[in-house]
Order: structure tokens, then sequence, then C-alpha cells
């Protein structure tokens, strides 16, 4: 009995000297959500026997996460403001952040919509009735929408027709099962469901301040040698080939 524990003593220490832990946690914008988990299996393809853990949010929930010490490793959010909240607080490594995808802004109407919206201001119309972005407060996304809307002076008077959602996706399937006349979304969340809205216009890029998706290690994570391998798989090739046929763009 004493010989067996020993060992597991031996090999306890093993693993947490050495950060090994079988697997890595990526809390990740949810707008990432389809990228990620193919580029996610081509980690564990290369890393056999390391396992990688999604966890797919709105980007100021995830956040709040990791500010209350949940066990995240990666951090993917879909604004630059969260990630530089977190490293103000020392709560990430910041030699390790880097800067992988940007995305557009589109306003969205359910596909079976004909007419009645084809631009911003077409949503100011009194038969549009619901328009659903994500909250400001909480989901890049929708803080994006209100930045378009500002610049086009709808804020305001949109305010009684804005609904507001937990995350990104859940904006697109209110405008997909018809619930909303229109939604303001992620580019590629749009191209992810070509069949169920339509995109009446694009975001001008002078509307709304860039998309751009920052990723860095988390400085609490125990296995940060597995986790650069999964940030430095996001800059390679295959990767960026991914990311491009999920709608979204290299950063320039």
């Amino acid at each position: 009995m004493f010989r067996k524990t020993s060992i597991l003593a031996i090999l306890l220490i093993f693993v947490t000297s050495s950060g090994y832990c079988g697997e890595i946690s990526v809390s990740a914008a949810i707008s990432l959500k389809n990228a990620f988990e193919e580029i996610g299996r081509i980690y564990e393809q290369i890393n056999n026997g390391e396992k990688i853990i999604f966890n797919f949010g709105a980007s100021g929930d995830l956040k709040k996460q990791i500010e209350g010490g949940a066990p995240v490793d990666v951090f993917a959010p879909a604004s630059q403001k969260d990630m530089n909240d977190l490293s103000e607080k020392g709560l990430i490594i910041k030699d390790s952040r880097i800067n992988f995808a940007s995305n557009s802004i589109v306003l969205v109407k359910p596909s079976g919509s004909v007419g009645k919206i084809s631009s911003f201001d077409d949503l100011a119309k009194p038969e549009i009735k619901k328009i659903c972005i994500g909250n400001p407060a909480t989901v890049p996304a929708g803080k994006y929408a209100k930045e378009v809307l500002t610049h086009f002076d709808l804020w305001k008077k949109l305010e009684t027709k804005t609904v507001l959602s937990e995350n990104v996706r859940q904006a697109l399937d209110y405008v997909v099962r018809n619930e909303v006349d229109a939604g303001i979304v992620y580019e590629t969340d749009a191209m992810s469901v070509p069949k169920g809205v339509i995109v009446a216009v694009k975001a001008p890029a002078d509307s709304h301040s860039p998309v751009i998706y920052p990723a860095a290690l988390v400085a609490a994570s125990q296995n940060q040698g597995a986790s650069k391998k999964f940030l430095d798989i996001l800059v390679t090739e295959k990767a960026v080939e991914i990311l491009k046929k999920h709608g979204f763009s290299p950063v320039q």
C-alpha cells in the first residue's frame, strides 16, 4: 500500500510541476464558435493526447468569469476593450497577446422578408416594430451595433423598438425565427445561416470601431505550454484559411 501511494504522489507532483493537465480551456466569443471548433480539431490532431474544451459566450460575460477566478487558459473575445480590461488587472500574459481576425457588421432581416428594409434608415419606419441587437453592456456585437445606430442618428429614435439579446447568436436566432423585423450582427453570423436571413446592408467601416479579435493566455493558466500552442495555430496558414471560410478577414 505504501509503495502504491508513493508512486501516485510522485505522479501528481510531476503533473503539477510540468503544467500538463491533458486539456486546455478556451473561453471565446460565440461568433468564433464554428471556426474555433474546426481549428480545435486540428489542435487535437497535432497535439496527440491534449484536448481542448471551449466555452463560448458573450465576451463581457466571459471576461467576468475570468475576473471571478474561472479556470481558463486562453481568452479570445470579440472586443479589444474586454482584453484591455483584463490586461490592466494583470489577468492575462501581455506578451502572449495576438490579433488574429477581423469582422464586419451587417443589418439582417428574416429570409421571408420582402422590401421594407434596405438601409439602416429604414429601421425608423413605423411598420418596423422590433430590432434585435446584443446587449451593448456585455456583447461586443451589441456595442458595435449601438455605434452604427448612433452614427446614423438612430439610437435614441429606435430605443422603444430595440430588443437586447444575451449574445450575438441569440440576436441572429430571433431574426431566423422571424420574431423580430431585423437584427444587427456580425457578417460571419449571417453567413452561418444563409437560408435563414437576408443581409440588407453592410455597415460602413467608418460607422463603428474596428471589429478585431484578440487572443491571449490567461495569467492563472495551469497549462501555459499547451495553451500557447493553440495561440500559435491561430496564425498558421491553415487556421487563416478556416477563418476566411467562415467569413473572417485577416487583421490589416
